[in-house]
């Protein structure tokens, strides 16, 4: 993932306008055809915003993830900035190796313009310090001025997002997982609220480094860069678990990283909070798309 957004980056997330128009100059016209119209416009929508996300990458090259130059207050163990990530990191300056991790939360809403933009919330194993990435969670991506929410997964090495369930909204009860057992990774996310945006698939990587563990909202990239970042207002992540080697525990168990999200120029895209009393969760608050 390229982490400098482009000048012509604008240009191409409007590249889409034309297909959608062209999608919609077939659909039937008339007062008796207009309910029909309508669903049939809102589902062609819907499925080209689906199919839009086949070139978004999340979590991608992350040795890019670190920023220096941040010299805010510490609350977090080390403070660093990101271009994509806001959050928390568990990283491996002590020597650790993760075999776990699990967060809940409550699927944010979005506050979507005419502009294409995209909020990605997971959790994973690797991607703040090594190629390597296995990850899942939610997603929303405004298109034309509408959000449309899923629950993804992705794994190393193919590095792209599989969408799984297309109905996920705001308010409902998000838990989200990643367990190693050898070389296997099971993914799993449970919607609560919607059961057909729950799943667990188990995929396998003989090369992962297992070298991090993270709780990220994240702005998704494509091939020319990151694209702005949804405007989310609020996303809290809770119950946060982790394990490292025969040792189980929460996201101030391990040396732990607060990660802010800033544009080229420095200014604050996403800030977290400090974690709670318990270690176990904080919150990333939304501050401008790019």
């Amino acid at each position: 993932m390229h982490m400098r957004p482009t000048r012509t980056l604008a240009r191409w997330l409007l590249a889409g306008v034309p297909t959608l128009s062209l999608a919609l100059a077939f659909l039937p016209a008339g007062p008796a055809n207009a309910a029909t119209s309508s669903a049939s416009a809102s589902a062609r929508a819907a499925a080209i915003a689906r199919a839009f996300l086949r070139q978004v990458s999340v979590g991608q090259h992350a040795a890019d993830h670190r920023v220096l130059g941040y010299a805010r207050r510490i609350r977090g163990l080390t403070q660093v900035q990101s271009t994509n990530w806001s959050g928390y990191a568990n990283d491996n300056s002590s020597g650790n190796t993760y075999s776990a991790v699990s967060a809940s939360w409550t699927e944010p809403s979005a506050s979507c313009t005419r502009q294409t933009s995209l909020a990605a919330f997971w959790v994973g194993i690797d991607g703040y310090s090594s190629g390597s990435v296995e990850q899942d969670g939610t997603l929303i991506e405004c298109y034309h001025g509408k959000p449309y929410q899923y629950s993804w997964w992705e794994m190393y090495p193919t590095n792209a997002i599989q969408v799984v369930g297309s109905s996920v909204s705001a308010g409902d009860s998000i838990s989200a997982s990643v367990v190693r057992s050898g070389s296997n990774y099971t993914l799993s996310v449970t919607d609560s609220s919607n059961s057909a945006n729950s799943f667990s698939t188990v995929q396998s990587c003989s090369g992962c480094a297992n070298s991090s563990a993270e709780w990220i909202a994240e702005a998704p990239s494509g091939s020319r860069g990151i694209y702005p970042l949804a405007d989310f207002n609020s996303w809290t992540a809770s119950g946060a678990s982790v394990t490292s080697g025969s040792t189980s525990g929460v996201i101030s168990t391990f040396p732990d990283d607060e990660i802010t999200m800033v544009d080229s120029s420095g200014l604050v895209k996403a800030q977290p909070g400090p974690l709670n009393g318990s270690g176990n969760g904080f919150t990333v608050r939304w501050v401008r798309s790019s």
